[in-house]
């Protein structure tokens, strides 16, 4: 049994107004940098995680760019400790155990109402931002495979960077994916092409 998202109408109204005052203190600018073309599809994101700042970035993207309903994958453990996450489209997953099924399932479910926007970290851990490849578990091509119907999937990779500023500078890059192979080994290769470009992209931005 997992915990499926809530979605309070009072608590995520104040989540994302939480969300942007948070990151508009803690960060002294943030830099979006890609394009989307709206299709009117579920949209799901696919991002590297190296922070617990991760979702407040993908759902800062999300108001700004997708403006669809937010929901994130979470570790069940992590999620019985903050369940005000539950409220706003967190739900759960318990690795190792029969129920990571369900909650890959749950996520297909989701990304049906083209109304809603599914954050994974298909690395499923915590990972260094200077990593320069990233490897994905099985679920991220476990769920596109239970997929009936069109979703549009954004690679997106977050960077932070200080310079001489007190507080750091956000940088987040997202592009959509394209191919035909919706397999997690593709995925893979692909998300880290996107990934190694961003980032070669930030180094000449913070030498320029």
């Amino acid at each position: 049994m997992i915990y499926r998202a809530t979605h309070n109408r009072i608590i995520y109204s104040f989540f994302k107004l939480y969300t942007h005052c948070k990151i508009k203190r803690n960060f002294h600018g943030v830099r979006i940098r890609g394009e989307f073309t709206e299709r009117g599809l579920p949209v799901l994101l696919i991002s590297n995680h190296f922070s617990w700042w991760d979702g407040f970035w993908a759902e800062y993207l999300n108001l700004k760019v997708f403006k669809r309903k937010f929901y994130f994958m979470m570790l069940e453990e992590q999620l019985k400790k903050n369940m005000f996450f539950n409220k706003t489209g967190g739900y759960s997953v318990k690795k190792g155990s029969a129920s990571v099924i369900e909650s890959l399932d749950y996520t297909a479910e989701l990304l049906s109402d083209p109304g809603n926007l599914v954050l994974m970290f298909p690395q499923g851990k915590f990972d260094s931002m200077h990593n320069h490849s990233l490897r994905f578990e099985k679920g991220v091509g476990y769920v596109l495979s239970k997929m009936k119907q069109k979703i549009q999937i954004i690679f997106v990779a977050n960077f932070i960077e200080y310079f001489s500023e007190e507080k750091p500078g956000l940088i987040i890059y997202f592009n959509e994916f394209s191919g035909d192979d919706l397999s997690s080994a593709n995925l893979e290769k692909e998300y880290n092409t996107f990934f190694s470009v961003c980032r070669a992209e930030n180094i000449r931005f913070a030498g320029a």
